[in-house]
């Protein structure tokens, strides 16, 4: 199955969808763009053709294939990576914050986003290290 993304417009909203399975088991889109606003969804290291999870093992690669897929969607809705103004990093474990917040550096440290970080939770794979959720403004 080929990457899909797509990008569908209703009532001054649009939104992004991937392949994610999650997104049509539960019915929510990868992004949403209202006005200026961009809201990205938890996002993971899945992959989108297989829906496996990439990096088991390595929050860092989570991390940053996460990262990557925000900026993704945050691009295709007309915004680009310095657009992003907050991210919420959720991780499961205590040891791999500190590989997590290289990632945020390495993926978004030209930016400067405000940052939350949240430690201890479960995800929908115990195989999960970490989902990430990313909110941008685009300005004309």
């Amino acid at each position: 199955m080929p990457i899909s993304r797509s990008i569908t417009l209703s009532s001054n909203m649009q939104q992004f969808r991937t392949n994610n399975p999650y997104e049509t088991q539960f019915g929510y889109s990868r992004a949403v763009r209202k006005g200026p606003f961009i809201f990205v969804s938890g996002t993971t290291s899945l992959d989108p053709d297989s829906g496996e999870l990439r990096h088991p093992g390595s929050a860092y690669d989570q991390a940053t294939a996460t990262f990557d897929e925000i900026v993704r969607a945050v691009t295709a809705l007309g915004g680009t990576k310095s657009d992003i103004v907050r991210v919420r990093m959720f991780v499961a474990k205590d040891e791999d914050t500190g590989r997590v917040g290289d990632a945020l550096r390495d993926a978004l440290g030209g930016v400067g986003p405000a940052a939350t970080m949240i430690v201890g939770e479960r995800f929908v794979s115990s195989e999960m290290l970490v989902e990430i959720e990313a909110d941008a403004v685009v300005l004309a």
